[in-house]
């Protein structure tokens, strides 16, 4: 793979975060902090959100883009860049390229929601050439990589390079000036870890009071994964939901400065982040990606769950990475959000094939504020009974009791599908 042979193969530093700071200053906005009151009555602390979600290209991607590519000499210019992204970093390249006059081509997976392909193209224009290949981001990265070996082109990483980490961590050095006092706690969203390793960079030196706490996703946790092997290994199966941070293998040079702190990790399920990004659209007003949701989602008081617990009089800084979200995609949000709630359950029903089978079933076990919201049936006539896949929805989660018991007393065969069988990732 080829590299900007410019870039210093050392770890990024706090003076490397304020450099690009000042680097980066014409490109980039400096975004706001909010005070959230729906985070803050929760958890008895003052929580911040910090809008990356504003930068133009809707993310703070925008920024390591930026501070890798200003730094090419005229030579690496003219032999063009090449990247791979799920969206959010293919938007700052594309920005970064045009802005510059830079070539590029960028690799995208099939997965990548159509709103961030058609950004990317808004914002490259002439200059970038977009490749939808692969099925995963680790894909469209091996593609990326390849294409450089063959063109010449230099790789512009998402995450794993000093540059690419120095710019991303800038957003450390704003909310260290933006605030009167340093907050106690930041909470930062983790795909690769560029984004962790450049804050942790400039905090632990001008920071050292604030804890950084990292979240990944559930089904995608790969900087936990590498920190209990001792290096970065490949996920064998991860889920997308998060597509912005569904990453199977963390960075080198993330996981290597990441190392040397102390740096909390916790996860948050797909489901809870669909929670949030519901919450922050109908309360703050705020769209955002499953990603960009992720920090603020982790966030609770203690004894609620939350993988994040703040205790309350502390400052908190949750930061919302991303808002390139693809609106066809909220029916699979609101199901995921209703799933992990609990107000939403799968069931298969054995029906014997008779008259009056269906009204008994609705009689007798659904509740009153019970719903179906999906049946699918399959009828045989060479069976006594046929199966049906059964959705329903409750009036409240602590209402799935009472269905079990009637479950239970009816005559009918039911059975409960988990959410980790093949039926429910068939239906659902």
């Amino acid at each position: 793979m080829l590299i900007h042979e410019n870039a210093r193969r050392a770890l990024p530093t706090a003076d490397d975060v304020e450099a690009a700071s000042a680097r980066i200053a014409d490109e980039v906005i400096t975004t706001p902090l909010y005070v959230s009151d729906r985070l803050s009555s929760a958890t008895g602390a003052t929580v911040y959100l910090k809008r990356e979600d504003l930068q133009a290209v809707r993310s703070y991607k925008i920024r390591g883009a930026f501070n890798f590519l200003l730094q090419l000499t005229a030579a690496e210019r003219k032999r063009g860049v090449v990247c791979a992204s799920a969206g959010n970093h293919a938007q700052g390249f594309a920005r970064a390229c045009s802005a510059l006059g830079v070539n590029g081509t960028i690799f995208v997976p099939k997965t990548t929601p159509r709103q961030k392909i058609e950004r990317i193209r808004h914002f490259g224009g002439r200059h970038v050439d977009v490749m939808i290949e692969g099925s995963t981001y680790d894909d469209a990265s091996d593609l990326a990589k390849r294409h450089a070996q063959v063109t010449d082109a230099l790789v512009v990483s998402a995450f794993d390079d000093p540059l690419t980490i120095a710019g991303q961590g800038t957003i450390a050095q704003e909310i260290h000036t933006q605030m009167e006092h340093d907050p106690d706690v930041i909470v930062v969203p983790v795909g690769g870890g560029g984004l962790l390793a450049g804050m942790v960079a400039y905090a632990a030196v001008h920071m050292p009071d604030t804890t950084i706490v990292g979240v990944e996703p559930e089904g995608a946790a790969s900087m936990m994964a590498a920190m209990a092997a001792g290096r970065p290994v490949t996920l064998s199966n991860i889920d997308s939901f998060a597509d912005g941070a569904a990453v199977r293998r963390a960075g080198d040079f993330t996981y290597e400065l990441l190392a040397q702190h102390d740096i909390p990790l916790f996860t948050v399920p797909e489901g809870r982040a669909a929670t949030e990004m519901l919450d922050l659209y109908q309360v703050e007003g705020i769209i955002t990606e499953p990603a960009g949701a992720l920090a603020s989602a982790a966030v609770g008081p203690t004894g609620s769950g939350a993988p994040v617990t703040v205790a309350p009089g502390t400052s908190v800084v949750c930061l919302v990475s991303g808002g390139n979200n693809d609106i066809s995609r909220y029916s699979e949000i609101i199901e995921r959000s209703l799933v992990h709630e609990g107000i939403k359950h799968y069931f298969i029903v054995n029906f014997p094939q008779e008259p009056g089978a269906l009204r008994r079933f609705l009689n007798d076990v659904l509740g009153p504020d019970d719903d179906i919201a999906m049946f699918e049936y399959v009828k045989r006539s060479d069976r006594e009974t046929g199966p049906a896949f059964v959705g329903i929805t409750l009036g409240e989660p602590s209402d799935l009791g009472r269905l079990l018991e009637r479950m239970d007393e009816s005559p009918l065969q039911i059975e409960r599908v988990s959410q980790d069988s093949p039926l429910f990732r068939m239906f659902v």
